[in-house]
């Protein structure tokens, strides 16, 4: 078959390498110079299968409301733009029932955990070089983070996921580094996750589609897309490329696509920041700092080492555009690295990022067809793109191939949106 892919996000790369894997010919349009140019740039590189969850949970509008008022807030309106979102925003609530919350739960933590055993399978078998570290630290500063973690270590048992709570000294040893007088009540140690450099693998996993027949074009936007059989696509230099599929993996951009036919779907751009410094040299060595990942659970913000470098990176920012950057949430990510690695990062040096995640308001993407004729959609995954990823695409590829999905697609499929 021929297929289309439009995006080029790390959502979009290992889409268009297991479609080659799997034997089409693969065509991938993407806006921007390169992979990895947007959402996937600069994220925290966090891969958590045993601590994803859906943003609307039960409590969490009350939650959000008592944390916006705080200088330091986890999640944020950005002004009158975020009133756009408000149908976004109820149909969140409504999801944050109990009830429904379970369902998408579970079908997160199933496709995560299908997705890191794809990136690991990945990794080995083409021996893919990137910049990798196992082990995560969950950080629970006090007893209220402690007492607030008590459902999500109940989950983590339910779903056999291997994990050990830990006391302050035990999380020193793990991470030796740590501020000696921080508060730290206790922490959350899930050694069989960890973190990668989402961008590295991504231009990695290109050359590998290349190498199986997979063409890029870059700074190729698509304007249109036209279902049927064959479908097409219309790119911005004018011209109409048919195939027997397009797959959608253009994150906040694919509404535009799908809303003249209809298919309009309930995305959200929740804007994330993250900042990224090189660790302080001593003897051309770099001085101590965070060995591998590490959770704020009380501001939400992911800490990762990265080579030489450290990668702060968190925040939930609705409305606003990725473009214009505010102070406030870049304040709290360079606070939470002082709170934890007072000196470790040269922090004049620190490149400043904003990427808008596509999320859905009730947690989960949606994989599959769109409903309209050789068009299917692999969007939606938030903050939890790179940990997704590699699963999402292999779901997608078999689908598209006409084979049976390898999980669970109910809370996953377009049609539950409907």
């Amino acid at each position: 078959m021929r297929v289309i892919v439009v995006g080029a996000g790390i959502v979009g790369v290992t889409s268009a390498y297991e479609l080659a894997a799997l034997g089409h010919e693969v065509c991938v349009f993407e806006r921007r110079g390169a992979v990895a140019a947007e959402c996937s740039f600069a994220n925290a590189g966090v891969i958590a299968a045993g601590y994803v969850a859906p943003w609307a949970a039960p409590g969490m509008p009350t939650k959000v409301l008592r944390q916006m008022l705080g200088r330091d807030a986890a999640v944020r309106l950005d002004g009158l733009a975020a009133l756009t979102h408000l149908s976004w925003i109820f149909r969140w609530w409504l999801a944050c029932r109990p009830r429904m919350y379970a369902a998408h739960r579970a079908a997160l933590i199933g496709l995560a955990q299908y997705s890191r055993a794809r990136l690991l399978e990945l990794t080995r078998r083409l021996a893919l070089d990137y910049e990798q570290q196992p082990g995560l630290l969950v950080l629970l500063r006090g007893a209220h983070e402690l007492h607030m973690a008590q459902p999500a270590l109940r989950l983590l048992r339910e779903q056999g996921v291997a994990h050990e709570l830990v006391d302050a000294a035990r999380c020193r040893r793990i991470e030796p580094a740590l501020r000696a007088d921080a508060a730290l009540a206790a922490g959350i140690h899930l050694a069989h996750d960890g973190l990668g450099n989402c961008r590295q693998f991504a231009h990695l996993i290109k050359a590998e589609a290349q190498r199986l027949g997979t063409t890029f074009h870059f700074e190729r936007d698509v304007l249109a897309v036209e279902p049927g059989a064959p479908v097409a696509v219309r790119s911005a230099d004018g011209r109409r490329h048919e195939a027997d599929a397009v797959l959608i993996c253009a994150g906040v951009q694919a509404n535009r696509l799908l809303a003249p036919h209809g298919a309009k779907l309930p995305l959200a751009a929740v804007h994330g920041y993250s900042i990224t410094a090189p660790l302080a040299q001593r003897d051309d060595e770099p001085t101590a700092g965070p060995r591998a990942a590490l959770m704020d659970e009380r501001y939400k913000i992911a800490i990762t080492r990265l080579g030489r470098r450290v990668r702060v990176a968190g925040g939930a920012e609705l409305g606003g555009s990725a473009a214009r950057m505010n102070a406030a949430p870049l304040a709290t990510l360079y606070k939470v690295l002082e709170d934890w690695f007072p000196g470790a990062a040269v922090v004049r040096d620190a490149q400043q990022w904003k990427g808008a995640r596509p999320m859905l308001p009730d947690g989960p993407p949606v994989l599959g067809a769109s409903g309209l004729a050789g068009v299917w959609l692999n969007l939606g995954h938030g903050s939890s793109g790179w940990l997704l990823a590699c699963g999402s695409a292999r779901v997608l590829a078999e689908l598209v191939s006409g084979r049976a999905a390898p999980i669970d697609l109910t809370s996953l499929d377009p049609a539950r949106l409907r």
